[in-house]
């Protein structure tokens, strides 16, 4: 009689204890690396670092009012730089946003004075006129293909041109009149230049709009569907349109943007000083670039921050007054400038390279 086989019931072995494996592109990164992965965090150890060597430097700079210069002077390039920040990230820029500034202060001073009118008039028109010309610049970047390179030096030597000659047409000189009499004025002032005392320190509103228009702009960037975009379009505006991205709209948006920033800062200008002069702003434009570059923008688009160019701005602030708090002759300015540009895309670079290796 044959025997029945019957196999014995397989046993499930539990894994030897050990370390868990997990998949390399899945397993989270260190703090370290994801730290250094921010682009702000090379900028901010960079300015540090400039803080310190100036306090050692100049010793005037310890004093608050002082700090409050610096401040005030890192704002007025601050505020004009985050939206030249955005719009890197993007994957554009704009030579035309120094001389802009100057096209807004003009044109609110000249049509309110020329005519009669309170100063809130020119105000609202200088936006109008500001938007215009950055609705401009992002439509023809966008309709003809052209690098913004080129469109925005176009822009920038028409803008150039009409500053000095219309100021001279309508003046008869090359800066505006004094417009301090004017009806509206004050209240504008107050709005635009005014000076808040704090612990016995004046310190200047545009450093409050600084700051705040920073955090909109960093929470725009992280927690917003346009942020997204800005990132997409910047990245690769191709693959950003294929999967829905409206990339006409965020680009000329975005050159939009800057025409209010250069709008605001040159109401702030116009209010200050109550006067303008036509020939001014030229090389802001690289100025404002340079801070968003330092402050760990791309030139090629898709990566960078709000919260970088702020500290790109501070630097820039506290190497101008630095040098002046020190006694030093203003121009090394110039010199500081160019080593704290390649400094930082020099620090920029390893970082990413040291965050990919990781």
């Amino acid at each position: 009689m044959g025997m029945t086989q019957h196999a014995d019931p397989a046993v499930t072995t539990p894994p030897a204890s050990g370390p868990e494996q997990t998949d390399g592109r899945t397993a989270e990164r260190p703090l370290a690396v994801r730290l250094l992965a921010r682009p702000e965090v090379g900028v901010f150890l960079g300015a540090a670092a400039v803080y310190v060597f100036f306090l050692i430097a100049a010793p005037p700079v310890r004093d608050g009012s002082s700090m409050a210069t610096v401040l005030y002077q890192s704002s007025t390039i601050g505020i004009m730089t985050l939206p030249v920040a955005l719009l890197m990230i993007g994957g554009e820029f704009d030579l035309s946003s120094g001389v802009a500034v100057i096209t807004s202060a003009l044109t609110a001073s000249m049509l309110a004075y020329q005519l009669s009118m309170n100063v809130w008039v020119g105000v609202i028109a200088a936006l109008i006129v500001s938007l215009a010309v950055g609705f401009f610049n992002g439509w023809m970047v966008v309709k003809t293909g052209l690098p913004s390179f080129l469109v925005t030096l176009g822009t920038f030597l028409i803008l150039q041109g009409v500053n000095l000659a219309v100021t001279k047409l309508v003046t008869g000189n090359v800066a505006t009149d004094d417009i301090s009499n004017m009806d509206g004025f004050d209240q504008a002032k107050k709005v635009f230049a005014s000076t808040f005392d704090i612990g016995g320190v004046n310190v200047k509103i545009t450093v409050f709009y600084w700051l705040v228009f920073a955090a909109i702009a960093t929470w725009v960037l992280l927690r917003t569907k346009y942020g997204n975009w800005i990132f997409a379009v910047g990245g690769n505006k191709d693959s950003a349109r294929a999967v829905g991205v409206p990339v006409t709209f965020t680009k000329i948006s975005l050159f939009m943007l800057v025409g209010v920033g250069a709008w605001f800062v040159g109401m702030h200008q116009l209010f200050t000083f109550n006067t303008v002069q036509s020939g001014e702003g030229v090389g802001q434009e690289l100025i404002f670039i340079a801070a968003a570059v330092i402050g760990g923008c791309l030139l090629t688009g898709g990566f960078g921050s709000a919260i970088g160019p702020v500290f790109g701005a501070f630097m820039f602030g506290m190497v101008n007054q630095g040098i002046v708090f020190a006694g030093w002759n203003p121009d090394w300015f110039k010199a500081f400038l160019g080593v704290m540009l390649l400094g930082a895309v020099l620090i920029n670079l390893w970082v990413r390279q040291s965050a990919t290796r990781r």
